[in-house]
């Protein structure tokens, strides 16, 4: 018979995960991100090293069975092993946070670090990362989000942990605690808001076409040309005069070089027509084992002008990780794609006459390094060409949506979200939106967008400090929990003097 208080404090666990899950996109409600810290606290504070996994690792699983459903329409298999997966990583971070004979004080030391380093884990490996479904998306919209702007989304991530822990303190009544901590992130709020953001330098006009077509539809099950057509038909929509007319990820599809294809006469003529930079994404077939995805330019006068190949490519999407290995075990007709996408090497920008433009291809969007890769090369508007029209739900829409919303914080840049089913976007340099399309309609976001030059903190230091400084952070709380500081202080502490008062008595 199971213990009414284990199962008292896993139903607790749920609860705590829901809440996280419920705090990211789509459902957006930011301030249960805290409580469900808050509970995740209470639930390791009498625990012991296992009770700490297990209550750990199912929190994870409530968070990221709901918040990573979407994967079920595109392999039911892998959506269990990532949930598990994902799930694995906040199990280990339970483990890392010092258990029920230590302080609390301490503990709430190691916990926002912990949980920093848990989701800096996860966007890293395995297979280059799963950035999805994270506490920093949560506060894209919310006043934390502009964290970013210093610490980059990690530093979001573990100023909310620090919000959860402060809730926790205020739980134990240890007032003082919890209302330092608050002070704390409160400061560093103030400081990301009058950190430099960097500045304006000019205008262009800018149009972000959205081809529309039914949602949920993969592309063998499209014809390439109709999606390519439905852009160009789209583009009609566009006020000239115009500067900067982008497009989505892959709408232009086919195989060999785009100039042995009709696709680059035309586009050469609709850049001419419109008398403007056209930014294009194409797929190229290389061959029967390799493809390119690349966003190109058009420039002006119909000529063409640079590329950026696509360097963050999506696993078991765009490339299969161990293809040998795992067409070895499951076959080659197990449904992995059949081509790999060939990863690029050259910097994440684009020269073109409207500015520099910083590219984040789909996926890339999701990795704080890849738009700052764009900016640190010059890039003064920030380009997201993605393709979320194969997925089932909204979730990945409106998580990328958030993702823009984090990297035009970081960056200080403008964003420019280009889908061809949706959502499109155009993002502010302080992170809100102020264009979006719906899903599936033909639309143009047309808008005056600033070009931007300066670096803001975050670009300058990059996600790194904020990972070291937890690293730290569990190590002291460690320390302090293996008695070794008390130890210490018990030797550093002078020893009391006692005066000879001759011989004692005897006791007979």
């Amino acid at each position: 018979m199971i213990d009414p208080r284990k199962l008292r404090a896993l139903l607790r666990a749920v609860i705590a995960g829901l809440c996280l899950a419920a705090s990211v996109p789509p459902w957006g409600w930011w301030p249960l991100a805290f409580i469900g810290i808050a509970m995740w606290d209470r639930l390791l504070s009498t625990a012991k090293p296992r009770a700490r996994f297990v209550r750990s690792t199912v929190l994870g699983l409530a968070w990221f069975a709901p918040a990573m459903l979407w994967m079920v329409d595109l392999t039911a298999p892998g959506y269990v092993i990532a949930v598990m997966l994902l799930a694995l990583y906040v199990g280990v971070a339970g483990l890392a946070v010092p258990g029920r004979s230590s302080r609390s004080w301490v503990r709430w030391l190691a916990l926002p670090a912990a949980f920093t380093l848990a989701e800096a884990a996860r966007c890293t490996f395995p297979v280059g990362g799963v950035p999805l479904a994270t506490t920093a998306m949560s506060q894209a919209s919310a006043p934390l989000g502009q964290i970013a702007r210093v610490f980059c989304a990690i530093g979001v991530t573990f100023a909310v942990a620090v919000v959860g822990v402060a809730l926790s303190a205020l739980w134990e009544r240890r007032h003082l605690l919890g209302a330092a901590a608050l002070v704390a992130v409160l400061a560093l709020w103030l400081l990301a808001i009058v950190a430099p953001s960097g500045h304006e330098i000019g205008t262009i006009n800018a149009a972000v076409v959205q081809g529309g077509g039914p949602q949920g539809t993969r592309a063998s099950e499209t014809n390439p040309r109709d999606v390519f057509l439905r852009h160009l038909e789209a583009t009609n929509l566009v006020t000239t005069p115009v500067d900067l007319v982008v497009w989505p990820e892959n709408v232009v599809a086919v195989e060999g070089p785009i100039t042995a294809n009709r696709e680059d006469a035309e586009l050469s003529a609709l850049a001419k027509k419109l008398d403007t930079t056209l930014v294009i994404g194409i797929t190229e077939g290389i061959d029967s084992s390799k493809f390119a995805n690349a966003s190109i330019v058009y420039l002006p006068d119909g000529s063409s002008g640079e590329r950026y190949d696509k360097v963050h490519r999506v696993p078991f999407g765009e490339y299969v990780p161990l293809r040998s290995l795992l067409e070895s075990v499951v076959g080659t007709n197990s449904g992995l794609s059949l081509r790999d996408a060939v990863a690029g090497t050259q910097p994440a920008v684009l020269h073109t006459p409207a500015g520099t433009l910083a590219v984040a291809i789909s996926w890339e969007i999701f990795f704080t390094n890849r738009a700052r890769d764009g900016v640190l090369h010059g890039g003064q508007i920030l380009l997201n060409p993605t393709n979320g029209s194969s997925y089932w739900l909204t979730q990945v829409q409106t998580q990328q949506v958030a993702s823009s919303q984090l990297r035009a914080i970081e960056t200080g840049r403008w964003v420019l979200q280009a889908a061809p089913t949706g959502f499109s976007a155009i993002v502010t340099p302080t992170g809100d939106v102020v264009q979006r399309t719906s899903i599936s309609e033909q639309a143009v976001l047309q808008q005056t967008v600033a070009l931007r030059s300066g670096d803001t903190i975050a670009t300058v230091i990059g996600p790194l400090p904020i990972v070291w400084l937890s690293v730290l952070f569990v190590a002291l709380a460690w320390w302090f929990a293996t008695n070794r500081f008390t130890s210490l202080r018990s030797k550093l502490r002078p020893q009391r003097s006692v005066k000879n008062r001759g011989p004692a008595k005897s006791a007979i």
